[in-house]
C-alpha cells in the first residue's frame, strides 16, 4: 500500500482529500446558502442541486487520488409551470458548475425557439451554431424547449437545430451545459418525441408550484427589498388577495405576484398624491394600507391586470 501512494505521489496524485474543506474552498457551500436564503420553498429542487454537488466534489476527489473516473452528464431538464423559479436555480448552477471546473466561464444563456430556428433554407445551422458558440464554458438554458419540435409543420426547420443541439450535447458535454425547460406535461411529450434528448438529459427536476404561505413569503421579501413595508391590515389583505388570484387562470406563481406588487405600488403612489397636504415622511411613502390591496378588481371576481 505504501508503494501504492509513493506512485501517485510520483505521479502528481494526492493519498487524501478531506471533502468539507474541498466543498468550502470551492464556494459551493456559499451557492447553497444563497439558494437556501434567496429561493423558499422548492425543497425538492434544492435538494437535487445538493445531490449533484456533492456528486461532482467527490468527482474531483476521485480525480486528485487517481482513481478511474468518467467527466458525468451533467444537461438537465427543468419542468414546472412559470414562475418557480427555473431560470434563477439556472443562474446558480451556472456558478457551482464554474467553482468547481466543469466549465470554463459559468456565464448563463438564455434562449427561446426564435433564438435557434431560422424561417429559411440555410437559415438554421448559423443561428443555432453562433447560440451555441457564445453558451460554450456555460450553461444554454433553452426555455420552453418543446417548441423546438413541430411535426404539424412539414416546412419547420425545428429538427434541424435539434440535430446540432444533439451532436454538440453529446461532443462537448464537458464544456457546456444544456438546459430544456417547459411546461412539465409538454416537456413529457417532447422527450417521448425525441429520445435523443431523453438520452443525454441525466437531470430531470420537477419545480413544484408554490403554497398560497411561500407566495405571500415571496411577496414579504419582494416588498420589503422595494423599501415599502405592510401593516397588519394589508398583509392580511394581500394573503386573501393571494388565495383569490392564484384560482383565476394566468397565474404565474412569483412572477403574478411581482406584478401584483406594482399594481399595488401604483395604487399606493395614487393615493398618497392625492390625499398629501403639505410635507410627507417616510413612512407615508413606504406603508402600503389595506385599501391599496383591495382595489384589486380580484376580490369583486375580476382578474388582476
Amino acid at each position: 500500500m505504501d508503494k501504492e501512494l509513493k506512485e501517485k505521489e510520483a505521479a502528481g496524485k494526492v493519498a487524501s482529500v478531506d471533502l468539507k474543506e474541498e466543498f468550502e474552498s470551492s464556494g459551493v457551500d456559499q451557492i447553497l446558502s444563497e439558494l437556501d436564503n434567496t429561493l423558499i420553498g422548492l425543497e425538492p429542487v434544492k435538494t437535487r442541486i445538493r445531490e449533484t454537488a456533492s456528486l461532482l466534489l467527490v468527482d474531483k476527489a476521485r480525480e486528485k487520488m487517481g482513481l478511474m473516473t468518467e467527466s458525468p452528464t451533467l444537461h438537465m431538464s427543468f419542468s414546472g409551470n412559470p414562475g418557480t423559479g427555473k431560470t434563477t436555480v439556472a443562474l446558480k448552477i451556472a456558478d457551482l458548475l464554474f467553482r468547481l471546473g466543469y466549465v470554463r466561464k459559468g456565464h448563463l444563456v438564455t434562449v427561446t425557439r426564435d433564438d435557434l430556428v431560422g424561417q429559411y433554407i440555410g437559415h438554421t445551422a448559423p443561428k443555432t451554431k453562433e447560440v451555441l458558440k457564445k453558451a460554450m464554458g456555460g450553461v444554454l438554458f433553452i426555455d420552453e424547449a418543446y417548441y423546438l419540435y413541430r411535426p404539424e409543420n412539414e416546412r419547420d426547420y425545428g429538427q434541424e437545430a435539434i440535430e446540432i443541439l444533439l451532436q454538440v450535447m453529446e461532443n462537448n458535454r464537458d464544456d457546456l451545459v444544456v438546459v430544456l425547460a417547459g411546461y412539465k406535461d409538454r416537456m413529457d411529450k417532447f422527450f417521448e418525441s425525441n429520445p435523443g434528448f431523453r438520452s443525454r438529459i441525466a437531470h430531470h427536476i420537477n419545480f413544484p408550484d408554490y403554497s398560497n404561505d411561500e407566495l405571500l413569503e415571496i411577496g414579504e421579501v419582494m416588498i420589503s427589498d422595494m423599501n415599502y413595508k405592510l401593516n397588519e391590515k394589508s398583509r392580511a389583505a394581500f394573503a386573501e388577495y393571494i388565495t383569490l388570484r392564484r384560482k383565476q387562470p394566468h397565474f404565474s406563481n412569483a412572477r403574478s405576484i411581482r406584478n401584483a406588487i406594482d399594481r399595488i405600488r401604483l395604487r399606493q403612489a395614487n393615493r398618497v398624491f392625492k390625499t398629501s397636504k403639505g410635507p410627507i415622511n417616510s413612512d407615508v411613502l413606504s406603508i402600503i394600507e389595506e385599501v391599496d390591496v383591495r382595489q384589486s378588481r380580484v376580490f369583486s371576481g375580476g382578474i388582476d391586470s
